[in-house]
């Protein structure tokens, strides 16, 4: 699953338009290297987005579809 869609299906980002722009601004870094909107997110991977509100989380789990509001916190853990 591309980063940007991952992004967006588990709710850290609101759209997956402004999860592709933060990517493409260089604001997105996956295990310490900044990455383009298409990375292939794998598990374990630590996400770091960077800007006016900084967030860290692990990939626990990639959903194979849409995921329930009350489902997502279950596919990454905050750091």
């Amino acid at each position: 699953m591309r980063i940007d869609d991952y992004l967006s299906t588990v709710g850290i980002i609101k759209r997956r338009t402004i999860a592709k722009e933060k990517a493409d601004n260089g604001l997105v870094e996956v295990n310490g290297r900044k990455v383009k909107p298409s990375y292939e997110v794998k598990l374990g991977d630590i996400i770091v987005i960077r800007g006016s509100q900084p967030f860290t989380a692990e990939v626990l789990a990639l959903p194979t579809g849409s995921v329930a509001k009350d489902a997502r916190a279950g596919y990454y853990r905050p750091l």
